[in-house]
């Protein structure tokens, strides 16, 4: 299996599985990711997901070179069910790496190593971002003539400072987990074998949350990105509205008044 997928208390664990290969993208793993994507999304049990890599080497180095580039060039013929789909289907990959695909429920990424050209572009549609301190992060795409077209132009301008962006995408040089937290590209450092662990301490406080207004949140952020404030504060009105309007809100406060626990239901 090039993909794990669990379900365990409100939460859906997914796992790039290729450690062998630094858990790049091969057409399997895409054809799965799509499919998972989907299920979590559509799953109201799902309140958060965590998504990290096996092994102890890397996150994700991006498509796989020798695998994945020759079928999506012609340069391979498709030989498994998983070739054909991503052949027939050229916006699988788009929608397995999140890059063209609405979700709006939250995503915690545990990075156990590198995120290197599409393992980096995996963690744009992430929201918290763990990692431990030997990964490195990078574009290296430049460096072989290619462009990286996983929304990096896009994503990374928007998600860190210009400049260093655009030394990132320029130069195609790696920088360290330290230098990717000072700019503010992840949240925070742990020991490789705590990211999981971390992860889950944040997804489990996500997923206690009302979940109606979990999903309202990032639909909101998602929308506003560069959008005028007034525009985006009328659009903020219209996503909030029928959060206030529904059972969950008032579950909330009772709950707060008789000091329990929250029962939220997503209604």
């Amino acid at each position: 299996m090039a993909l794990i997928f669990e379900k365990r208390n409100n939460i859906a664990y997914i796992t790039l599985n290729r450690p062998e290969s630094r858990n790049a993208f091969d057409p399997e793993m895409l054809v799965e990711l799509a499919a998972v994507w989907k299920e979590y999304r559509e799953d109201k049990s799902l309140r958060c997901a965590i998504l990290t890599g096996a092994g102890d080497k890397a996150f994700c180095a991006g498509a796989d070179l020798g695998i994945l580039i020759p079928l999506m060039s012609g340069a391979r013929k498709a030989e498994s069910e998983a070739d054909k789909q991503v052949q027939n289907n050229p916006e699988m990959m788009n929608q397995a790496i999140l890059r063209d695909f609405d979700l709006h429920k939250p995503v915690v990424a545990a990075i156990n190593g590198h995120a290197i050209a599409g393992g980096l572009e995996f963690l744009y549609a992430t929201d918290i971002r763990i990692a431990c301190p030997e990964a490195k992060f990078g574009l290296q795409e430049v460096k072989w003539a290619i462009f990286p077209m996983g929304g990096s132009s896009v994503h990374l301008p928007r998600q860190l400072p210009y400049a260093k962006a655009m030394e990132m995408l320029l130069t195609g040089e790696l920088i360290s987990a330290q230098e990717a937290l000072d700019f503010g590209l992840i949240n925070r450092i742990v020991p490789r074998d705590q990211v999981v662990v971390e992860a889950e301490k944040t997804a489990t406080l996500i997923a206690k949350n009302g979940p109606l207004a979990v999903l309202a949140i990032k639909k909101a952020v998602q929308a506003n990105l560069g959008v005028p404030v007034k525009e985006a504060l009328a659009k903020e009105l219209e996503i909030a509205m029928p959060v206030f309007l529904s059972k969950d809100v008032q579950e909330g406060p009772r709950a707060f008044k008789e000091k329990r626990e929250p029962v939220y239901k997503g209604e």
